[in-house]
């Protein structure tokens, strides 16, 4: 299948950038590697009559692990070849080793990865197959085939890098006509928002940067990852876990899934209680078994949800042991 037309933006400096797309509100995307975008632009998936290409952005293109810095396009193959980042940042490096294949790595980006859209079997098919269907509230209909109603998009974040970055305490700087900001990551997404309407987003904002915090530089930590190909699918099931201990109680532990929902979620309420616990074998079980019951996955990938929810006590698991065994 061939693009539809549309007007590219080159920008040079962030704001130029921001000035285009004041200029066509609601009418623009911003591209940066265009490994999902363009795809989704082939298939007719929300199309736009302008497409601001980031690439020409100088300060987009950061790149310093020493700093626990890397610029929104920063490639994944950037993060998974770097030494300093697999010494730093091992599950980062996991989560970024696992997308797609070396040649979609190649290309695309740490924001984009962030910024993934979100993916739905109801969603991501040709044009014949979903007009055939019924279009849904995703895109050019006003009903969802997954769970019907017309109020809430179930499509599901996709993105591998968020867990981690989650995980590690990493913050993000965005800028806007109204100015620089920045967020933890993890209010980077909206809770109370859906498959649609999945960021915090401002009208316009650009994901600038990634920030780690030093605190996070050599704390164990690691990625699990669940998908029917394995060597190129989008997450069914994303695990992320960074553990330090003292002896053998927890002075750090951080978990978050991706792949299930909507967004991804951290569960700080489940894990901040065991902090100067000792981590035995039955309260790794009983953690993830609580991290099962939370997760709410729907039918809206290829494998069944409740094979999803199972699954994510098994790499919870998985992953806390591995961890604990390496500590």
């Amino acid at each position: 299948m061939h693009l539809e037309t549309f007007e590219l933006h080159q920008p040079t400096h962030l704001e130029d950038a921001l000035a285009v797309a004041s200029s066509h509100p609601g009418e623009f995307d911003y591209l940066a590697g265009g490994t999902d975008l363009l795809p989704n632009y082939k298939m007719r998936l929300n199309p736009r009559a302008h497409l601001i290409a980031l690439g020409g952005i100088p300060e987009l293109h950061t790149f310093a692990p020493a700093d626990g810095t890397f610029g929104a396009l920063a490639t994944l193959r950037q993060l998974e070849t770097e030494e300093a980042v697999a010494r730093d940042y091992p599950g980062l490096v996991e989560a970024a080793r696992q997308v797609a294949t070396p040649l979609v790595r190649a290309s695309a980006t740490v924001g984009g990865n962030l910024l993934v859209e979100t993916r739905c079997f109801f969603f991501n098919q040709s044009p014949s197959w979903r007009e055939a269907l019924g279009y849904c509230l995703k895109a050019e209909g006003d009903r969802c085939h997954v769970v019907p109603q017309k109020e809430r998009c179930y499509a599901t974040f996709s993105g591998d890098l968020a867990p981690s970055l989650v995980v590690s305490g990493a913050q993000v700087d965005l800028l806007s006509p109204e100015g620089t900001r920045t967020l933890p990551l993890e209010e980077l997404y909206d809770g109370r928002g859906d498959g649609i309407h999945r960021t915090t987003l401002l009208p316009g904002e650009i994901l600038v940067r990634v920030r780690l915090p030093r605190e996070a530089r050599g704390r164990p930590s690691t990625y699990r990852k669940l998908r029917v190909r394995p060597a190129f699918d989008f997450p069914e099931l994303g695990v992320a876990a960074s553990l330090a201990l003292e002896g053998r109680r927890v002075r750090s532990l951080r978990l978050a899934v991706g792949g299930l929902e909507t967004r991804p979620r951290s569960f700080a309420s489940l894990t901040d209680p065991l902090e100067g616990e000792n981590l035995t074998d039955e309260r790794i079980a009983d953690l993830a078994r609580r991290v099962q019951a939370a997760v709410r996955p729907v039918h809206n990938t290829f494998l069944a949800p409740d094979y999803r929810k199972r699954m994510t006590e098994v790499f919870v698991r998985r992953a806390l042991t591995d961890l604990k065994e390496a500590s």
